[in-house]
């Protein structure tokens, strides 16, 4: 059987070439006769695992010295709270953008911990646009400024890297981690969790600035402060080595395609497709912002509701998966991360043309 293209929001779609890989050092990595499953996290063979895929990941991403790169447990939505209980320091307050779903859900994670001060909404747009920062109403007395690029559900994301002054830039690239350059020395921390564009799940990938390391509150659990994870190379406890291992498969397969400039640059392609013809076709619409559109995630809608159905049972058949959209917002979506080929935008479009000719 072929494998079908793959558009879930995650766990998604993985490089077929990682997978084979996998298969192949499944039983025996390396003639160490034993799968990288059954290895100690101490051994010298996951060490090396580890840091050549901290080293790959740094370079992909341009990490320099200045900043850790920690591999640690429990999504990304286990840093809702790890953020506050270690950045707040002897401070009260953080600052917070409000542009989706998993904005909401950070806000309300640290406002068990911090004065949470929303510094802009898009809720009255419906979350289909980015507020302009001109208009933002920042504390310049926080602990950090946090914000999320890319909103996996709604499909916004920000064209622009938000200015703090003296302020530590917080950011949850989960969605949009290693899809295009970024520069990260304009951030104090960046968090992401795997099951997007670095691997399978089990992970988040967390890039702290050196100077934020050591600010954890007393309640702060061992697990969850970033000193002690920094200290211990992400080894305090049994890392997910697995995933870790696959993540860094992952890193060397970006590495391959021309690293995240190409990325970035095939990313743009298959957006601008997809919603090229999504514009150019009565039948569908997408609700964003154009200039905020997002370029790995995709909702778009039917001219009629009582068609999803079809259109779903028919892209099934074709093995074009996982194109439900979120409950809280419906219609579709298209998630469309690195390792999703350009073939399979093509595949789903050529689909939904025909579709639209038969039932529109």
């Amino acid at each position: 059987m072929s494998r079908a293209y793959n558009f879930c929001a995650g766990p998604a779609t993985l490089p077929e070439a990682v997978l084979k890989q996998a298969r192949e050092e499944m039983l025996d990595w390396r003639g160490s006769g034993m799968s990288v499953m059954e290895m100690s996290h101490r051994s010298d063979e996951f060490v090396e695992i580890a840091d050549t895929a901290e080293r790959d990941f740094r370079e992909l991403a341009g990490v320099s010295d200045d900043y850790a790169v920690l591999f640690m447990q429990g999504g990304a939505s286990s840093q809702f709270a790890t953020i506050p209980l270690n950045l707040l320091g002897d401070k009260t307050q953080a600052d917070y953008v409000n542009t989706g779903i998993w904005s909401k859900k950070a806000i309300a994670e640290a406002a068990r911990y911090a004065e949470v001060n929303v510094v802009a909404t898009g809720a009255d747009a419906n979350f289909t646009s980015i507020p302009e920062q001109a208009g933002w109403k920042t504390n310049p007395n926080a602990a950090y400024l946090h914000y999320t690029p890319n909103e996996t559900i709604g499909g916004v994301e920000f064209d622009f890297v938000p200015e703090s002054g003296d302020v530590p830039l917080v950011a949850d690239f989960s969605s949009s981690i290693l899809s295009s350059p970024l520069d990260v020395s304009k951030f104090g921390l960046i968090y992401a969790g795997a099951q997007k564009n670095i691997g399978p799940s089990g992970l988040v990938v967390v890039i702290i600035r050196k100077d934020l390391l050591g600010k954890a509150r007393d309640i702060t659990p061992t697990m969850m402060n970033y000193q002690v994870i920094a200290e211990n190379g992400s080894m305090y406890n049994t890392p997910a080595t697995y995933s870790w291992y696959l993540a860094g498969l992952v890193f060397k397969w970006v590495k391959a395609q021309g690293g995240v400039e190409a990325m970035g640059q095939l990313n743009d392609r298959k957006a601008r497709k997809l919603y090229d013809f999504i514009d150019g076709c009565d039948f569908y619409a997408n609700p964003i912002d154009a200039r905020f559109r997002s370029r790995m995630n995709v909702p778009f809608t039917l001219a009629d509701d009582a068609l999803n159905g079809d259109f779903l049972k028919g892209a099934d058949q074709r093995g074009l998966l996982n194109l439900k959209g979120h409950r809280s917002v419906g219609g579709m979506r298209a998630s469309i991360y690195n390792a999703m080929p350009e073939a399979g935008v093509d595949a789903l479009i050529e689909y939904m043309a025909a579709f639209a000719e038969e039932r529109g």
